[in-house]
């Protein structure tokens, strides 16, 4: 086991263990992506997915070794948000929002999975 520093996440277990965690943020946001029946406001991918893509982005944020986005690209992040906005626009007027909150919560996904695509292209 190679270790480098004394910190959490400064050895060879910690970093396969990010890249384990990443792994299963990808691949659960791929899964709600591919039925965007489950990505509706009020459902659970509705809320998984912009939560997973946040975590992502604070975990690839701090450096970490094994906290990269080794098999997400920028067109995929892009197809995520394009799905997601898509269903999300489609599907939140039937909640009956108020328009301050929709326009509020419109902009905290937009700014959400805008993050994640500025990781993805540095």
């Amino acid at each position: 086991m190679g270790t480098w520093g004394a910190g959490n996440f400064d050895n060879d277990t910690a970093a396969d263990h990010v890249s384990q965690v990443v792994s299963r943020l990808v691949q659960e946001i791929t899964e709600a992506i591919e039925d965007p029946s489950s990505l509706e406001p009020d459902e659970y991918g509705g809320t998984m997915v912009p939560c997973n893509v946040e975590l992502l982005t604070l975990i690839v944020k701090q450096g970490w070794t094994g906290a990269e986005l080794n098999a997400v690209t920028i067109s995929n992040v892009r197809a995520w948000k394009s799905t997601y906005m898509g269903v999300w626009e489609q599907s939140i007027d039937e909640l009956d929002p108020k328009a301050a909150w929709k326009i509020e919560r419109r902009q905290v996904l937009e700014l959400t999975f805008d993050a994640l695509i500025q990781i993805a292209e540095s």
